[in-house]
């Protein structure tokens, strides 16, 4: 085995140029801001040309290539989620959609922080998109996941998941509709 070479005291060669600094990730090589950005553009002129399922492969492919490059707890990944959801939705997939928005929430939560702005925007767009939810039996089934994530992420007593929890309490209740035609008549 050869023995090591040990150079004098402040020598710099090629090797000390090439490595970080301990506990920095390398600068991102090949998926810059600007790229990024083009590429969304893409998505969106994609999907605003009504090729959905176009547009999602495409925010798809992206995804992968922003997780790589910047790992999932980063903004530009939860961006790129963020985008898969709202594609989903204007697709008529409000479950997934749904699922994309929470996901979002809680990476935005491990990123910025439960009381970070964005944290409660990102959430309140998963509400939003469960307001949306064509069928009262999926809004009550996609609505205990909605609450769960929520009051993970806001506490159990915030507004916000105090007014989800009012919505479900709502829905869960029969139609005066139903409970009208359910009486005998008395003619």
């Amino acid at each position: 085995m050869p023995e090591p070479i040990y150079r004098p005291w402040g020598t710099v060669t090629p090797d000390f140029w090439d490595t970080t600094a301990p506990g920095t990730a390398p600068a991102p090589s090949g998926l810059v801001p600007e790229t990024l950005r083009a590429r969304l553009a893409e998505i969106a002129e994609t999907a605003r040309t009504g090729h959905l399922p176009d547009a999602a492969a495409l925010a798809a492919r992206l995804d992968l290539d922003v997780t790589g490059e910047y790992g999932e707890p980063h903004l530009h990944t939860v961006q790129v989620r963020e985008v898969r959801g709202y594609l989903a939705a204007l697709a008529g997939d409000h479950p997934s959609g749904l699922s994309w928005y929470l996901h979002a929430a809680q990476l935005r939560v491990t990123i910025q922080g439960p009381g970070h702005p964005d944290v409660e925007a990102a959430t309140r767009r998963a509400y939003s998109l469960w307001r949306a939810v064509p069928t009262k039996a999926d809004r009550q089934r996609l609505g205990a996941g909605l609450l769960t994530i929520a009051g993970d992420i806001h506490g159990l007593d915030s507004p916000l998941v105090r007014h989800i929890r009012e919505r479900l309490y709502v829905l869960a209740l029969p139609s005066p509709s139903v409970t009208a035609s359910s009486q005998p008549n008395d003619a």
